[in-house]
């Protein structure tokens, strides 16, 4: 016991000035209580002692590598600071685990990812080296300076020491110190002070830019794997884009929230001047999570339920406001109720959805006509298929409101399958006399802020068409304040892009 005690007074000694040089600017990313803000599986994951802990048994054990999900934020360029322990509870030693950084979450109900990890085990071959999971493998090994080039061939560059050298920098038994930094395809990873790789990924159709922090289970022996003194400093530069996605909401390929913030994001990444960031699965519970934000993207449901209604969210919302901050809503996101969050939502974006004046049939909308706006450059006109709302609640007389997508609305959408729509006589009437309904708009504040609404994205499959993708990716930027080109913000859209990060329904 005097030896244990020893060590970890010696500990806190080191560990104290090596932490100490660049705190400043870093958010705590676990409150030490509990798993807020964190999802992975309860059998296998809880705090103890004021640390996060993972522990397999042969009664319960992980039928394949787990993780911890780290829910509020996707960072791309960052430094992560955390400390790690880990033990094996068998007789063969094995215990494997890692931090997930810049990935991409596969199985979300089962809590697997893959991607880059900052690797650690019980043992003497892998701490300290970058391994990919699900995809490349070993990447680098501890002590290397690695190269990879864009045709996936890997280069050594350089020595930062001998692993078996390293290795003894490593507390076996004991909390070591782990630091991540990531600044764009170059990739640095620091145990107790000592750097352990340093690599340039330049394979760029693999390479992730950003993604969501996780920490591993390993499947196989019963192991336990413990963290404390998570944080994170997230690079400013740039203008700042908070992506807020709600909780899973109808069938599959509707309501996709999260997918359809995530696919946004990897549209935007390659824009210069913009960072992203997607807090998934309802309100960010990290009270920093919009400091430096110069918008915020809401796609959730709406009704009482939206979350942006719920406790002090509205009051946060407005305090970004009257800094300036833009706002857009998608889809559900647009419907504030009447009585909580409309005023605020007219006076932020210009426009709302209100039951029983609003409707929201399924419809194939023709946008033959766009106008001259920032947003509409390089879009074509074009037609699609989704639950386009219409007959909004905009500011009076329209001021300061621009009508983005508009389109004469059938007689078909005063009718549905379950019965008749909510609406009032004068919705019915403007659609007999064919006269054009607001499907998206853009709002200048008086105060100079900028909103968008966008009722369309019912289906998830419709970001695949490239003109209604570059509606929002040119209003993302539009209420940021950034430049929209000449042509439009430009991306491609695949098949595989558009399965990616489904929720499980």
């Amino acid at each position: 016991m005097k030896k244990l005690l020893t060590t970890v007074c010696v500990l806190g000694l080191l560990v104290p000035a090596f932490r100490g040089e660049a705190e400043e600017g870093f958010t705590d990313m676990f409150n030490g209580k509990d798993l807020t803000g964190w999802s992975g599986n309860p059998e296998l994951w809880s705090v103890r002692d004021g640390v996060i802990t993972g522990q397999t048994t042969k009664e319960k054990p992980a039928a394949e590598n787990t993780f911890l999900i780290w829910t509020n934020g996707q960072p791309g360029d960052f430094e992560m600071r955390c400390s790690f322990r880990i033990a094996a509870n068998n007789d063969v030693g094995f215990a494997n685990s890692g931090v997930q950084f810049r990935s991409k979450v596969v199985k979300p109900s089962y809590w697997v990812v893959a991607g880059y990890q900052a690797d650690m085990e019980a043992g003497p071959s892998y701490t300290g080296g970058l391994y990919e999971e699900k995809m490349r493998g070993i990447l680098a090994s501890r002590g290397q300076k690695i190269l990879i080039h864009a045709d996936g061939t890997k280069e050594v560059t350089g020595s930062l020491g001998s692993a078996a050298d390293l290795q003894k920098e490593i507390h076996s038994t004991d909390w070591n110190e782990y630091v991540i930094i990531a600044k764009g395809n170059h990739l640095e990873q620091f145990i107790n002070g000592k750097q352990m790789i340093d690599i340039v990924d330049e394979q760029a159709d693999v390479a992730a830019k950003f993604g969501v922090i996780a920490l591993q289970l390993h499947a196989g022996q019963p192991m336990t794997v413990q963290f404390k003194d998570l944080r994170i400093k997230v690079d400013p530069s740039g203008k700042k884009v908070v992506f807020v996605a709600g909780p899973p909401s109808h069938g599959p390929g509707e309501h996709e929230y999260r997918a359809g913030c995530m696919l946004l994001q990897k549209c935007l990444h390659d824009v210069p001047g913009i960072q992203t960031v997607v807090y998934s699965y309802g309100w960010p519970t990290d009270e920093h999570a919009f400091d430096g934000a110069d918008a915020v993207v809401l796609s959730m449901d709406g009704g009482s339920g939206h979350p942006a209604l719920q406790d002090n969210h509205l009051e946060q919302l407005g305090r970004l406001m009257d800094k300036g901050v833009g706002l857009a809503c998608i889809h559900y996101a647009v419907e504030p109720t009447k009585q909580r969050g409309e005023p605020e939502f007219l006076q932020w974006m210009g426009g709302a959805f209100e039951v029983n004046w609003s409707v929201n049939p399924t419809w194939t909308a023709n946008f033959a006509k766009l106008p001259d706006h920032p947003i509409t450059r390089g879009v074509q006109p074009f037609q699609i298929y989704d639950e386009w709302y219409f007959h909004m609640r905009f500011q009076p007389d329209m001021k300061g409101v621009t009508p983005i997508l508009s389109a004469v609305a059938p007689d078909t959408t005063m009718s549905r399958p379950d019965g008749p729509h909510e609406g009032n006589p004068a919705v019915r009437a403007e659609v007999e006399r064919h006269e054009p309904q607001i499907m998206a708009w853009a709002y200048e504040r008086p105060d100079g802020g900028r909103g968008f609404g966008f009722t369309g994205a019912h289906y998830h499959k419709n970001w695949g068409n490239d003109n209604y993708r570059k509606i929002v990716l040119n209003a993302i930027l539009w209420i940021a304040k950034v430049d929209v080109p000449p042509q439009g913000v430009e991306s491609k859209v695949s098949e595989a892009d558009l399965k990616a990060n489904l929720d499980t329904k």
